[in-house]
């Protein structure tokens, strides 16, 4: 009977530790992990004021790359680490997904809206963007927000060396060389009316290609209306008149502390007049550049 006693014991043990005390936390952690794959695998259309509803056929390689991140997320299993010690899972109950915090625009430098879907949706090109707008205002999503598009390639801003991480890409069909028609610019004010309220980004990160690659790209160009945006509370812009720039005022220090990559500072200056004075695109630092860059500056 002894016996008896003390194997029902030992099987008791035995069963009471093996129990995952974080079941019910796990279940949890499935359940919220359900409800993040629907959002970012959501690809119905989004009303956006006076812009016509787009209908794309839907590309099944979108479908095969979110079946991976899929995947992805749903790992819970032990990695095994150098030091030869295996992780454990224990799924925490708080979390949900990354929000982007900057918008970047890029012209297209392309000929037509129908040319840039095609090079964003062939594998090969290896570059995409979560919108595109065509010149006669229509609006095309190309990819969730909460997803990483390959737009901003090598870039930075600040301290943040992977902009493609951090932001939402929006290209306007434009080839670089024409005025920006009044159509796609009504409809960006829109699309970034819903982007700025839906994620809290900030005024001062709304910049363009060439702020976060002044060494590679130009775009948008000199002919997009950023004083216009600014006035609209999407990215900042100069003061009327502006204040002379202290006599010790360091003008690379000012840009980095913008945000903007000065290890070439010709290609800085010119990437920031390209955004705030547009009149003149040379790497000349005149009084009125530095002046500009103060200004600016302050702001931040």
């Amino acid at each position: 009977m002894r016996n008896i006693f003390y194997a029902l014991f030992f099987a008791l043990a035995i069963a009471a530790c093996s129990t995952n005390p974080y079941k019910k936390t796990e279940k949890v952690y499935d359940t919220k992990l359900k409800t993040l794959k629907k959002t970012i695998s959501n690809k119905d259309p989004k009303p956006l004021p006076v812009v016509p509803p787009v209908e794309l056929n839907r590309d099944t390689l979108y479908t095969q790359q979110l079946r991976t991140y899929k995947d992805t997320i749903f790992k819970m299993g032990s990695t095994f680490l150098e030091n030869g010690i295996n992780t454990k899972w224990i799924g925490t109950v708080n979390f949900n997904l990354r929000k982007p915090n900057f918008i970047i625009i890029h012209h297209t430098a392309q000929d037509s809206l129908q040319q840039t879907i095609n090079t964003f949706t062939k594998t090969e090109t290896q570059v995409s963007s979560h919108y595109v707008i065509s010149d006669d205002g229509k609006v095309v999503q190309m990819l969730n927000d909460y997803l990483r598009a390959w737009h901003a390639g090598n870039g930075s801003w600040g301290k943040n060396t992977d902009i493609n991480s951090a932001s939402i890409g929006i290209e306007l069909d434009n080839n670089g060389s024409e005025v920006f028609s009044e159509s796609q610019i009504n409809s960006l004010l829109a699309l970034l009316t819903k982007l700025k309220k839906d994620y809290n980004i900030p005024a001062q990160n709304i910049l363009g290609h060439a702020d976060i690659a002044p060494t590679r790209k130009k775009d948008p160009s000199a002919l997009f209306p950023w004083k216009i945006l600014a006035e609209k509370g999407f990215g900042i812009w100069p003061d009327e008149f502006l204040q002379t720039a202290p006599f010790d005022f360091n003008v690379d220090q000012g840009l980095r502390i913008i945000g903007y990559d000065t290890k070439n500072i010709s290609a800085a200056i010119i990437a920031f007049k390209l955004h705030y004075i547009q009149d003149e695109i040379t790497d000349v630092l005149d009084e009125k550049t530095r002046n500009t860059i103060y200004s600016i500056y302050k702001q931040q």
